[in-house]
């Protein structure tokens, strides 16, 4: 007699479309953005010029391939972005001193003036989401959602159980 043929693995049932974490962060951001989107084109900036200047407003000057790691843009798209901020003369290009094949893009004055004139309004809405929101809840939200960063980002990649 022969051993039974083995049961099939009862499928997984994935988890609802909107409890998905990736869904539930980017819905957050979309609800969060809404409120900053008319202020930026008011002043002809786009969500990603606006994350460049923001970036470049933390330090003096940055290589390219650190701003790409710090506002999360793909280097064609940081290309073409440094390209649109430079021809309205937002920013400034420079040779690495020790390195001539590296750039270093800094805020140009006309930059800085700009970020001071949207400032104000962002700060406004920053305020009325933190009304809404609480003080204290949403310091708890960003230091959450930094752990979960810090914790995914030091930790090892998280893969799937499927059999290779």
């Amino acid at each position: 007699m022969s051993d039974p043929a083995p049961r099939p693995a009862a499928p997984v049932r994935i988890r609802h479309f909107t409890r998905s974490l990736p869904m539930s962060l980017l819905r957050a951001r979309e609800s969060v953005m809404r409120h900053f989107r008319p202020a930026l084109r008011r002043n002809g900036m786009t969500e990603q010029q606006w994350r460049v200047l923001r970036a470049l407003m933390t330090r003096p000057g940055m290589e390219v391939s650190e701003l790409a790691e710090a506002t999360f843009l793909l280097g064609p798209s940081l290309s073409r972005i440094l390209r649109d901020l430079d021809s309205l003369g937002l920013i400034t290009r420079r040779l690495d001193d020790a390195d001539q094949r590296r750039s270093i893009i800094a805020l140009s004055p006309r930059g800085e003036s700009l970020i001071e004139q949207i400032s104000p309004e962002s700060e406004t809405i920053y305020a009325e989401i933190t009304r809404r929101f609480g003080a204290q809840r949403l310091a708890e939200l960003q230091a959450m959602l930094r752990e979960l960063e810090t914790l995914l980002t030091e930790g090892p990649p998280i893969e799937g159980t499927g059999e290779e």
